[in-house]
């Protein structure tokens, strides 16, 4: 398949630009907590996470349907193939339904695969770039936001099992990422080569050596990021949904004096 729009533009990495959303996503992250624990387990907490699930859900549809139209096409950028684009679909769900598998998936997707895209920025202007650039951030900060304020704001803690889940989901989408890229000569999930500009690939290896290393970093920072949770007195705190994936902490009060 042809490529039939090629960048006219992209934003630098650490430059003044990235800098400010880079501190902006800090704050962000701070009042998400804040609100997040002012309105756990009161009649708000439906409301706000319902409305901002559709709000991410209808953003996520939109952004993707914009980059299908003939005048944005590009086979290496618009088919919805991306980590980061199925964790936008997977984050709306989360915060739509407070499903498990959803919740412990936003947590380690976003934190750390999502992340990269938020140090490393790989953003390319094809047309608009005061809209790339608006949907690009709120698409990622959100996908990197949305699990702090679940995991520090409203109490759930992922499981063992839920490592396995998400870890699981990441594989199963490499495979189908994979096949895309042999099918298109695309590059989605930086399977098939290292991407053009600087990244945290790069302390990795080259192509093919980083996937592995990848994935063997993956599955050891995962760890880390459930070991704490699972600890004997994490242990203590119930499941709250039906693939074991989550725990949820019933305890606002004393989580709030102990922070």
């Amino acid at each position: 398949m042809t490529r039939t729009v090629e960048p006219i533009g992209r934003m630098d990495p650490y430059g003044a630009e990235h800098i400010a959303v880079l501190l902006l996503t800090v704050v962000l992250a701070v009042v998400a907590v804040v609100v997040a624990r002012r309105i756990r387990d009161t009649t708000a907490e439906e409301r706000v996470l319902t409305t901002c699930g559709w709000t991410m859900l209808t953003v996520t549809v939109l952004w993707t349907a914009w980059g299908m139209t003939p005048g944005q096409w590009n086979i290496d950028q618009s088919l919805p193939f991306q980590f980061s684009d199925a964790m936008r679909f997977i984050t709306s769900i989360a915060l739509l339904t407070r499903a498990g598998w959803a919740i412990v998936t936003t947590y380690f997707w976003g934190l750390t695969l999502n992340l990269q895209s938020i140090i490393t920025p790989d953003l390319n202007y094809f047309d608009l770039p005061v809209l790339e650039f608006a949907a690009y951030w709120f698409l990622h900060i959100t996908a990197l936001i949305v699990p702090i304020a679940f995991v520090w704001g409203l109490g759930y803690r992922p499981t063992w099992r839920g490592y396995g889940i998400a870890y699981g989901a990441a594989v199963a989408w490499a495979a189908v990422a994979v096949a895309v890229n042999a099918v298109t000569g695309a590059n989605y999930a930086y399977l098939s080569h290292a991407p053009v500009g600087p990244s945290v690939l790069d302390l990795l290896g080259p192509w093919p050596v980083y996937i592995v290393w990848e994935a063997v970093l993956i599955a050891t920072v995962w760890a880390l990021m459930t070991w704490p949770w699972e600890s004997r007195s994490g242990r203590l705190i119930p499941v709250v949904d039906r693939w074991a994936a989550v725990r949820r902490d019933s305890s606002p009060v004393r989580e709030l004096a102990g922070s």
